[in-house]
């Protein structure tokens, strides 16, 4: 079932249930009769198919399926943080941000288009918030809805994941990961976790959305991916997001093998002598390459072209007297075939930290934790 399916006051009913430890207690403690709350968890359990507690005479106790849902619960209720959600408020109103209008919202959820325009309307009036306007013929949220829709999301991360855990205790794994992936992590790291960890889970999906990081990073804190690899940012800046080491990437200068620099140990002065092609500025091989020329006060050279392709560098090195700064792991096959060769490494200081960014209230599933110790395993091995 998807979590559609489940009424967000029934799941809130559960996760008070849990805390208190009695239906009398929990029955008060949100304003229900016992025997509604009752049927509530009836429902619920219904729809799981599974027994969420063990009734007995001194109390409720949650079982396995409890352990794993209940937290789940919790964290979605902090993110939507109001009495006044319900699903199909909360559906409704992330329909309209992902499809940016009602009729959209209306073919994606296979809601009418009026009882996604009352949903809407009724949250933006129990928020006491504008949530969307009118502009011309289009429906746009405003910040306020954005920002609502951005905590909805991430509401909606923590649920799905509940519900994929609570289907690994029956022995069906169904959950989805999905990664985004900066330049470096494509060329090894990435592939070889993936290929470990789905020799184990076969069935688990793994969606891998490539990009740089300012391509990434709102998808991530919007929960519209789970986790990020790539080069990390030190000092990090968004306090929402969360970063762990994998290793150590020493950068080195790569040229083709007939290169007029090729075979010597030149220094920055004659590597500025020629043209180079590089990631575009924001990048950390970017902004390493050109803290070296600064800090040596050598001028930095001409930067014509500017990929972090691999395929695009390997080309254009082949074809050029152009220069490249990259991880070895990206252009390990190139050099190993010797159409490229290195040139040298640059200082230690110039070394970039590749790691995993995460938002900083993710709680990982037991898939995705086992997914991370395998990225902890590959870059271990490496």
């Amino acid at each position: 079932m998807e979590i559609w399916d489940y009424n967000l006051r029934h799941l809130a009913a559960i996760a008070q249930i849990a805390e208190l430890g009695t239906m009398g207690a929990a029955a008060r403690a949100i304003n229900l009769t016992q025997p509604a709350l009752t049927q509530a968890l009836a429902r619920v359990e219904g729809q799981l198919a599974l027994p969420l507690f063990e009734r007995r005479h001194d109390g409720m106790v949650p079982t396995p399926a409890a352990d794993v849902l209940v937290p789940r619960i919790r964290s979605a209720l902090g993110h939507v943080s109001s009495p006044h959600v319900t699903t199909a408020r909360l559906r409704a109103l992330l329909a309209l941000a992902d499809s940016g209008s009602y009729l959209g919202a209306s073919l994606t959820t296979g809601l009418a288009v009026p009882t996604l325009h009352r949903a809407v309307k009724d949250l933006s009036l129990s928020l006491r918030k504008t949530l969307v306007e009118r502009r011309s013929n289009a429906v746009v949220l405003t910040e306020a809805g954005q920002s609502l829709a951005r905590a909805f999301r991430l509401a909606r991360v923590e649920l799905e994941a509940g519900l994929a855990e609570i289907e690994a205790l029956k022995g069906r794994e169904v959950r989805r990961i999905t990664v985004g992936a900066m330049p470096l992590s494509r060329a090894r790291i990435l592939p070889a976790a993936v290929a470990r960890f789905l020799k184990r889970h076969p069935n688990v999906h793994i969606a891998i959305a490539e990009g740089a990081r300012a391509e990434l990073v709102e998808p991530l804190r919007n929960g519209m991916i789970d986790m990020m690899i790539g080069a990390l940012r030190l000092p990090l800046l968004e306090p929402d997001l969360a970063q762990t080491a994998l290793f150590e990437d020493e950068p080195i200068i790569v040229a083709r093998r007939d290169h007029p620099l090729a075979g010597g140990a030149p220094d920055l002065a004659a590597l500025a002598r020629y043209p180079w092609i590089l990631p575009g500025r924001g990048a950390p091989l970017r902004d390493s390459w050109d803290a070296m020329f600064a800090q040596a006060a050598v001028p930095a050279p001409a930067v014509p072209v500017e990929s972090g392709s691999v395929m695009v560098i390997r080309q254009v090195l082949i074809e050029s007297d152009f220069l490249a700064l990259v991880s070895p792991d990206q252009a390990a096959v190139e050099l190993e075939a010797n159409w490229l060769v290195s040139l040298g490494t640059v200082p230690r200081a110039f070394h970039r930290v590749i790691g995993v960014t995460t938002r900083a209230s993710w709680r990982p599933t037991a898939v995705q934790a086992e997914f991370l110790a395998d990225l902890d395993a590959v870059a271990l091995a490496r």
